[in-house]
């Protein structure tokens, strides 16, 4: 499992990039990338998304 990330709603803040406590997560250019091997799936990105763009793989 790992975190996820809806490209439709995200506004590429770097809010998710900065949360992340195993720098997970990168902001590339118009896109966020998710290092599913990294992800402890602590969740810290979906608390911190203002869009609802972030959410956790089931």
């Amino acid at each position: 499992m790992s975190a996820i990330n809806n490209n439709l709603k995200c506004c590429y803040c770097g809010g998710c990039v900065g949360s992340c406590p195993v720098q997970a997560i990168e902001l590339k250019e118009t896109r966020i990338v998710i290092d599913k091997e990294k992800c402890i799936n602590c969740g810290n990105c979906v608390k911190i998304c203002p869009v609802g763009a972030m959410s956790l793989e089931k």
